[in-house]
């Protein structure tokens, strides 16, 4: 049983109102905080669930739509006249720009990785904002980036030999000799603010002296490319530099740029409890104070934030650079509701929760005088799963709310707006202007965004199995109208243009090879799952100039509505029974394998073994899109009941067999009756009446069970 506090007619949480009132206030008493919020609350909850309902409004006259034209070839343009005639369409606004202002430069001018991590794991989330900094001697040697294994025990030099061959002809790339290769430099010298590097026996430079951007008094060096600093790690005291000609042991990259802390879809916070873990790691790391112990080859390692890298300009300045990731929090959205605090007995909008206790934390940063996250004095949220612009105005209303109570400056908190439902995408450009004042990032996401794809169009027919998706129409539209929208707004300069994240965090090479794709579609980030995975993205960063591809991008032909509104519909075909089977099976383990961590032990994100054995990093968003798809090919017949679940029982021993290592793991088979399981089973079963196709209210539901049992 929760105990709870009366604040202000609110029922709170004790163990909450005890860090709200103790830790994380600040300026603003615990009295003049519970009356504001519970005044937001009563204000707001209504719209809430106004919004709220207005989604399903919608949802069920699309339904009808698509049930009255059923055995009919789609009519696009009939389509599209029926989603204007609902308000689900808005037509496009005037021409605006974003008039954001205090942006770091981080978000605004610097293209680099951003990480994405469970701020409910305090180890992971240190590391996140650790990763800004990464080795790339580490980043190769230790992933499959470098070919073949390693041989012997220890050091393997032929395989050093490799990573240091790679990454000298990367800087061959990406900081240019003006004579010779990297490969044979001897030394390197500073000598009246310019670097001298000795290359078979002869003096030469970069081929652009401007990319030298200082040194160290250790002999360091700090070069630049496309605003990424990389260092050259110079000593001749270690196993690899004592080898090196010139003392070279290391280079190291500026990788993760930022870092979106997770209070969503990566974690699984499903009471007070939970959501007081979420708040009190996003306020140590706002304070700069948080650590986390663990042990580490049989000793006990803590791990804090890492300091500022300082060194000296080409002019003979001091500088002090960023240690860490510019750290952005994300909030949930507007869907889910907390027993944490109770209004009137019943629960509250989890998002508006969010908003003012990760915005209170936040201001420990604005106010401290040592490192700061941000230096330009803003608060960076990022707001996931916006129907469309009201809602995106919405969240502007409620920041602004939030900002008063707390005594900041209008426009402090920075949004950002993940571009991952249909209604959001169709009026992109709307939904930038609705929060101009304050946007700072848009970002697509292929796996939420399929999903909402699917129950959009639940009764508009089967849609193509899911490894066809990605060849849709709409898909290809939705990629490029984000880029269209954020560079047709003014976000060039301002802030972020993202893309979605690498899902296979042991397959490095694979990545190398594909995700320079995402910096060569216009966007200035990109997700990643791990700080390795940061260190070996940035050099892509490096061979890309995104804001000069950003500004010829402007003039080019703009992605098309009408394929964004092309249902991915299965048309004039029939599988085989191998066929179906088969995407029966990879969906029913996908869903088993994250539903029984989620459930079982609290796990929101994590490394899930696919059918083959691949590690895949998933959070609810994989969920989703699985859940809608077999709930779509049940509903047109594509499949039965029966077969979906003799699937269910033929995948559970298999996940089972994945996790036999784990020893807090509660195996499905032969019973198939534990939560977990009926979890799984729901998500499919209900999933064509589940809000938007989400998954969390099943998925919290189970998990309350679960921690009550």
């Amino acid at each position: 049983m929760t105990d709870y506090v009366d604040r202000h007619g609110l029922s709170v949480a004790a163990p909450l109102a005890r860090l709200i009132e103790d830790d994380i206030l600040l300026g603003i008493t615990p009295d003049q905080f519970w009356s504001g919020y519970a005044a937001i609350l009563r204000d707001l909850a209504p719209v809430n669930a106004d919004l709220l309902a207005k989604r399903e409004t919608l949802q069920r006259q699309i339904d009808e739509w698509h049930k009255a034209r059923r055995g009919q070839p789609f009519d696009g343009e009939a389509y599209r006249s029926f989603l204007s005639e609902i308000g689900y369409l808005e037509p496009e606004p005037a021409p605006f720009a974003l008039t954001t202002e205090k942006v770091d430069p981080e978000i605004a001018s610097i293209a680099g990785p951003q990480l994405v991590v469970p701020v409910m794991n305090a180890r992971f989330a240190l590391n996140a904002a650790n990763a800004r900094w990464g080795s790339l001697y580490d980043a190769l040697y230790g992933t499959d980036a470098i070919e073949g294994a390693l041989e012997g025990h220890g050091y393997d030099p032929r395989r050093g030999a490799k990573v240091i061959g790679w990454a000298r002809a990367h800087l061959d790339q990406a900081v240019p000799l003006a004579q010779g290769s990297w490969a044979n430099v001897a030394a390197l010298d500073v000598a009246d603010g310019a670097l001298s590097l000795t290359v078979g026996g002869q003096k030469t430079t970069l081929a652009d002296p401007a990319q030298f951007a200082g040194y160290t008094e250790g002999g360091n060096i700090f070069l630049k490319a496309n605003g990424l600093l990389i260092e050259v790690v110079i000593d001749r005291n270690s196993a690899i530099g004592k080898e090196d000609p010139a003392g070279i042991s290391d280079i190291r990259l500026e990788s993760a740029l930022t870092a979106i802390q997770d209070c969503e879809d990566s974690v699984a916070a499903v009471d007070a409890e939970d959501k007081c873990v979420v708040y009190a790691n996003w306020l140590g790391l706002m304070r700069g104070d948080l650590e986390e112990r663990f042990e580490k080859g049989g000793k006990t390692v803590t791990r804090r934030l890492n300091p500022d890298v300082d060194y000296i300009d080409p002019q003979g300045n001091p500088v002090t650079h960023p240690g860490r990731a510019l750290l952005l929090v994300r909030n949930v959205g507007h869907l889910m509701t907390t027993d944490a605090v109770l209004l009137d007995g019943a629960e509250t909008p989890e998002g508006m929760l969010d908003a003012a206790i990760t915005v209170a934390a936040a201001m420990h940063d604005l106010r401290k005088s040592g490192p700061r996250n941000s230096r330009a004095g803003s608060i960076y949220v990022v707001k996931p799963k916006m129907h469309g612009p009201e809602e995106v105005a919405f969240t502007d209303r409620l920041y602004a709310r939030v900002e008063d109570l707390l005594g900041l400056e209008r426009h402090t908190v920075k949004i950002g707006v993940m571009d991952e439902e249909r209604r959001t995408s169709a009026n992109l450009l709307a939904c930038i202007k609705a929060v101009k004042d304050r946007c700072v990032f848009i970002n697509t996401g292929f796996l939420d965004r399929t999903g909402d794809e699917i129950h959009t169009s639940m009764h508009a027919g089967p849609v193509v199995p899911k490894g066809e998706m990605q060849k849709e129409p709409w898909l290809a539209a939705y990629e490029a109208g984000n880029v269209d929208a954020g560079l047709a707004a003014g976000m060039a300069g301002k802030g972020q243009i993202g893309k979605g994240m690498w899902a296979k965090p042991d397959a490095m090479a694979e990545m190398l090879n594909v995700k320079i794709g995402h910096p060569k579609a216009g966007a200035n980030t990109a997700w990643v799952p791990s700080p390795t995975a940061a260190t070996l993205h940035a050099t892509h960063y490096h061979q890309v100039n995104v804001a000069a591809l950003q500004e010829d991008m402007k003039t080019r032909q703009k992605a098309s509505r009408e394929d964004l509104l092309t249902p991915p519909l299965m048309v004039g075909r029939n599988l085989s029974g191998d066929e179906v089977r088969r995407e029966l099976d990879n969906s029913c383990q996908s869903i088993l394998g994250y539903v029984v961590r989620w459930v079982d032990q609290g796990v929101g994100c994590s490394k899930v073994p696919d059918i083959n054995d691949v590690a895949l990093m998933e959070d609810r968003a994989t969920l989703r899109i699985s859940s809608q798809y077999l709930a779509n090919w049940m509903l047109h017949g594509i499949c039965s009941p029966e077969e979906v679940e003799a699937s269910l029982r033929r995948m559970a021993p298999k996940v089972d067999a994945q996790n036999a290592d784990d020893p807090a793991y509660t195996p499905m088979a032969p019973g198939f009756d534990g939560p977990a399981f009926e979890a799984a089973h729901d998500l499919i079963f209900k999933g064509a009446v589940q809000p938007s196709g989400y998954t969390e209210p099943l998925l919290h539901a189970a998990r309350r069970a679960a921690k009550a049992a």
